[in-house]
């Protein structure tokens, strides 16, 4: 039998809303969007520590000089901003195409000495330069629920969370997929 308590427990969970499960922004990797892409790297280094749980960044957010947000940056756009300008726009067959060397003279300069040296040419660029920018965010006083929704139809890993216009944090796949663990466990 369910008692009253367990019951009370189990529908506070499903209630729960976005802004109790939000990282703050404080908290949460974010960069003004004038940073350069060596910056970027080193805050995807620092850990976040977020209800006693340490993981590293996947995405940081990008600001405006007035404070608004003006995008995000994943680890991915930056090994994209990374590559030999030679591959930069490149589709991606003919990206391998400089993988066979039969194919293409200009292998030599995929040679992996001449890989960091291109590496290091691409660091000072601007995040500008791979930044995406933002499409959706969601109010903190949504339903949990809401939040599944959205990142489910909109193929995100994280949602900016806002109060009255103004960013206040985010919350992540992790932290929603949490809330539907406990949930159904």
């Amino acid at each position: 039998m369910i008692s009253m308590t367990q019951r009370n427990d189990e529908n506070a969970m499903e209630m729960r809303r976005v802004g109790e499960i939000m990282i703050p922004l404080g908290d949460y990797p974010h960069l003004p969007v004038w940073s350069s892409m060596l910056e970027a790297i080193k805050m995807m280094r620092v850990e976040i520590d977020f209800r006693g749980s340490k993981t590293l960044p996947r995405v940081l957010l990008l600001f405006d000089l007035d404070g608004s947000i003006a995008g995000t940056i994943r680890r991915r756009d930056l090994m994209r901003g990374l590559e030999p300008p030679i591959l930069q726009g490149q589709s991606l067959q003919q990206r391998l195409k400089f993988f066979d060397i039969e194919v293409d003279p200009h292998l030599a300069e995929l040679w992996p000495s001449r890989w960091v040296e291109g590496f290091r040419e691409q660091v000072n660029r601007p995040v500008t330069d791979v930044m995406r920018s933002i499409k959706w965010t969601i109010d903190s006083d949504e339903l949990v629920a809401n939040a599944v929704y959205e990142m489910i139809q909109n193929d995100l890993i994280i949602l900016p969370v806002v109060e009255e216009r103004k960013v206040v944090g985010v919350i992540r796949t992790v932290d929603v997929f949490h809330e539907l663990a406990e949930l159904v466990l």
